[in-house]
């Protein structure tokens, strides 16, 4: 396929950064050879470990059309206005936010970010929308995430507070051909984001399909939010940040 057919996106984690004159063109350039091409169409600022020191590193990278967009991922909502401000000022912007984001975890959403994304056209990508598995509607306190992985440490236990939830979203799926991570998925894209899922089968690229082509009615949205605030539980991961 031709380059310009596609779209790649990559990663700068500041966390793992190294110890060079410029950590942010260093790892772009290891991302560019790995990939085997001299440009990225989005790259990510991966955690938010200093907006200020991190962000302007990017501005010489737009210049060149090393990278063509910027998004940010696991920023909060002051982190993504400064990061946006640094941007702005040399007539750029952030064009994409990447949060954690699913029936569970919405705080991205109470916490006023995808308000803020929906009013300057910024595309929110939610990821963990099935909550590794947990909210597929495969998993439950009869059949719960294989031991001794960290999904079952992380949710087995909370998997009998889930069945509520996972059985309403079966059953909105039966009534649509789809599976419940098609209608979690649904909800996602209802909610005006663009969902990250993982695909290892043939078949998860065509639940997608379908997924996009649910329409959940406003009471079952409502309905689906209810069973989830009412789970009670909190998914944050230990590399997030309150929102």
């Amino acid at each position: 396929m031709d380059r310009g057919e596609y779209r790649l996106s990559t990663k700068f984690t500041p966390q793992i950064a190294g110890d060079g004159d410029d950590p942010v063109a260093d790892m772009l350039a290891q991302s560019l050879d790995r990939l085997n091409t001299d440009y990225v169409d989005l790259f990510w600022i991966h955690n938010p470990a200093d907006v200020a020191r991190w962000t302007p590193s990017l501005i010489p990278l737009l210049r060149k059309g090393r990278i063509r967009h910027v998004g940010v991922s696991n920023h909060n909502m002051e982190q993504i206005v400064l990061a946006d401000r640094i941007l702005g000022e040399a007539g750029f912007r952030v064009e994409a936010v990447q949060n954690h984001f699913s029936l569970l975890y919405r705080n991205s959403e109470r916490a006023g970010i995808l308000e803020y994304c929906r009013e300057h056209d910024v595309r929110f990508f939610s990821y963990m929308v099935l909550e590794q598995g947990a909210l597929t509607g495969r998993y439950g306190p009869a059949n719960p995430l294989p031991e001794g992985s960290d999904r079952a440490a992380v949710y087995n236990g909370i998997l009998p507070r889930l069945q509520a939830l996972t059985d309403r979203m079966r059953a909105i799926g039966e009534n649509r051909g789809a599976s419940a991570a098609g209608v979690a998925t649904a909800w996602a894209i209802a909610k005006g984001t663009t969902p990250i899922i993982g695909v290892t089968k043939a078949d998860h690229v065509d639940g997608l399909v379908r997924a996009r082509g649910i329409d959940l009615t406003d009471e079952e949205i409502a309905e689906l939010e209810a069973l989830a605030d009412a789970a009670n539980v909190d998914t944050r991961g230990w590399w997030e940040q309150e929102m």
